[in-house]
């Protein structure tokens, strides 16, 4: 298995990058997650350019979650894609 990294550190990392401090990115990514989690719940699909799209595949008795990657998590995996930028 691959090795992963705890919310706590991936905060960290997302201040950084965010130039703020924790608590903040903390709010934020706390926030972007509730809305996505939002946005499934209320039926719908999302898609983040860039990144890759979600779908909700109603089923009789039941959904079906899928993720189709975008063309760059394609490229870093190895995987057919059209992304020739860097990785």
């Amino acid at each position: 298995m691959a090795e992963r990294i705890e919310k706590k550190e991936f905060i960290r990392r997302l201040a950084e990058r965010m130039r703020t401090d924790e608590a903040t990115a903390a709010l934020w990514l706390d926030s972007v997650l509730e809305e996505m989690y939002q946005t499934f719940r209320s039926g719908c699909g999302l898609t983040l350019p860039g990144f890759g799209g979600f779908y909700l595949d109603r089923r009789r008795e039941s959904w079906a979650f899928k993720f189709n990657p975008g063309q760059k998590l394609r490229a870093l995996f190895g995987w057919s894609s059209s992304y020739h930028g860097p990785l």
